[in-house]
């Protein structure tokens, strides 16, 4: 058996959704209330892409037994009947037993790093199994779960490297997961309409009436959130300035380019993707993370 359906069936591409996790970190390095200095963020550092690495095993082993669950499901849908599981070019037993192995290598490796991220772990795999098994066919619900996977994924950040995460960032991590996931769902139930029963149970019970007021909502109140978060005087302490208010018009921007992506281009039903494909994304992307870096190293 050749290795690349393996790593396919790995789905590396959706890694960097994980990148959530790195971000308790990022925010840690321009906290003026604490004397943290360079040995602790190396440490820091380096827990947290361990951390990064052990959730890409764990979601990598969810998106394997994704695959076992719906394998007959995929091979009606015209994009996933090309997975490597249901392509046919892995076996059930093999993808079954990687599953299990990357399931036990993640645990395990979150016991030996911290047992309180071994706690946020263990509620996400729990999460994403009861997705996988049952949640994922309730509409709403569904991307709710979704959303609260990546407001774990934050929240690790912060436990793996013992620094408190402003519950404002937890909550434009929620409203954004809301937003992306809306937006999917739209791209999937104007692209799969009168098949969307079979491909995705869910969808079914979906109106794109409905879908169109809620990617708005989702979108005004993300951009709402972090406006306050970067001005709310516990924020603004923190990190001894109120220059992070500069980088609200790149988040306006990048949630209106992904509106023009989603309703004028008809995309959104791969968020990863567009992340890094679509230009002015790549490049709006770039210049936040590099302002915000900027702006806490230098206060």
């Amino acid at each position: 058996m050749h290795a690349r359906p393996i790593l396919r069936a790995l789905r590396p591409k959706q890694w960097t959704k994980n990148a959530v996790v790195l971000a308790a970190l990022v925010f840690a390095m321009g906290d003026s209330t604490q004397d943290l200095g360079h040995t602790f963020l190396l440490q820091a550092l380096i827990r947290a892409l361990a951390a990064t690495l052990l959730f890409c095993m764990a979601s990598s082993a969810v998106y394997l037994m994704n695959d076992l669950r719906d394998v007959e499901l995929d091979r009606a849908h015209p994009v996933k009947r090309l997975r490597p599981l249901a392509a046919g070019l892995i076996k059930p037993g093999t993808a079954r037993a990687l599953s299990l192995l990357l399931l036990g290598l993640a645990l395990m490796g979150a016991a030996l790093l911290d047992r309180d991220f071994l706690s946020v772990l263990t509620g996400y795999l729990v999460l994403q199994v009861a997705y996988t098994f049952g949640l994922k066919r309730i509409a709403l619900l569904d991307i709710f779960v979704i959303a609260t996977g990546f407001v774990l994924r934050a929240l690790a950040g912060g436990v793996v490297i013992h620094v408190p995460i402003s519950p404002w960032l937890l909550v434009c991590t929620l409203l954004l997961a809301l937003f992306l996931a809306l937006c999917k769902r739209r791209h999937e139930l104007v692209a799969m309409t009168g098949a969307d029963g079979v491909t995705r149970p869910s969808l079914s019970q979906y109106d794109e009436g409905l879908l169109n007021a809620l990617i708005p909502l989702t979108g005004a109140a993300t951009l709402v959130s972090y406006s306050v978060y970067t001005l709310w005087p516990e924020t603004v302490d923190k990190f001894g300035t109120t220059h992070l208010a500069f980088t609200i018009p790149m988040v306006a921007f990048g949630l209106f380019r992904y509106l023009d992506l989603v309703y004028r281009h008809e995309q959104g039903g791969r968020p990863e993707q567009l992340l890094l494909t679509d230009p002015p994304l790549l490049v709006t992307v770039a210049l936040y993370g590099a302002t915000v870096i900027t702006i806490l190293l230098r206060y």
